[in-house]
């Protein structure tokens, strides 16, 4: 069994820059894939990006690329997602999850692990 906490959320005005992180514990990540989602109020979780925990290989989607890097410190076993220039529509809860299979999903559906979640707030 696999804990993640996320935590780094927060109120910020737009423009600037917060870095999320997401710890796992009772067990590490393994060699599977984690990573973020979003949801927005009234609106579907989406993914925002994952990261291979032995290749390091990142993906995101379209939308964050350039201004979200995920990445992984193995000897903590935690993820993080750097963003960079906030707008108001990154508003959302952000979710740390990760898959109990080898190779990238964009859906939150085969993803197994979830943390709670912490809230993102993007002020303009």
């Amino acid at each position: 069994q696999v804990q993640l906490v996320e935590s780094g959320g927060g109120l910020v005005q737009t423009g600037t820059s917060l870095r999320l992180s997401c710890a796992a514990s009772g067990r590490t990540f393994g060699n599977y894939p984690v990573a973020w989602f979003r949801q927005a109020p009234g609106k579907e979780r989406e993914f925002v990006a994952a990261i291979t925990w032995s290749g390091g290989n990142t993906y995101y989607a379209d939308s964050m690329k350039g201004r979200f890097t995920i990445s992984k410190n193995s000897a903590k076993n935690t993820v993080y997602l750097q963003m960079n220039s906030l707008e108001p529509d990154d508003t959302a809860v952000y979710y740390c999850t990760a898959r109990r299979y080898s190779g990238i999903s964009y859906r939150a559906n085969d993803y197994y692990y979830w943390g709670q979640g912490t809230q993102v707030t993007v002020s303009s």
